[in-house]
């Protein structure tokens, strides 16, 4: 089988379920953003040392694998081969960001993205993850998509914050507190 299929090449891509869309339609838009975070995890994941992350990590790429088959699906098409993404699913992440929290140090100020090459990772994937959100909050105004989805991301956003603060607490490496102009930086 080829990789390339050349079906693309007019700047028109296939959503599932068959409907032709231009490659920068919002949906796709959106899901490629998922497929570009999902690959910044991977990254994340190769620099890690730690287990913990790394498994943490590969469970979160699995749910984006099915974000991302959710948002390229229309809701009108109905498939069993399509998992949609659920509110226990945003659960789960709520779980293990209680679960990671109590291993850190309250947040009293905020912190200067960065840290280990781990963390770092994991701060820009943050980011990445709140474009996502923002890319499915616009195709809700033209599409029909699940309010699920934008919760799913908004926590996944909440857990890479502390997955990079426990990076730089298991890689012994200070959080740089942000301090306002004419204010002390302090490491923690």
């Amino acid at each position: 089988m080829k990789i390339y299929t050349k079906t693309g090449d007019e700047g028109e891509t296939s959503l599932f379920g068959g409907r032709r869309v231009l490659k920068n339609d919002p949906r796709i838009e959106a899901y490629g953003t998922v497929d570009e975070l999902n690959s910044l995890l991977g990254v994340a994941r190769a620099f890690s040392e730690n287990q913990e992350i790394g498994d943490i990590l590969s469970d979160v790429q699995k749910q984006l694998f099915v974000l991302g088959a959710d948002l390229a699906t229309p809701s009108d098409v109905r498939s069993k081969a399509v998992t949609r993404i659920e509110k226990i699913d945003s659960e789960i992440l709520e779980s293990t960001i209680d679960r990671l929290d109590e291993q850190l140090m309250p947040l009293k100020s905020f912190i200067l993205p960065g840290g280990s090459r781990t963390a770092a990772i994991l701060h820009h994937a943050r980011t990445v993850c709140r474009r996502a959100e923002r890319l499915v909050i616009g195709l809700r105004k033209s599409d029909d998509v699940s309010n699920y989805t934008v919760i799913f991301l908004n926590r996944l956003s909440d857990l890479l914050f502390e997955l990079a603060r426990y990076a730089n607490k298991t890689d012994r490496v200070a959080e740089i507190l942000w301090a306002p102009r004419g204010g002390d930086e302090t490491d923690r």
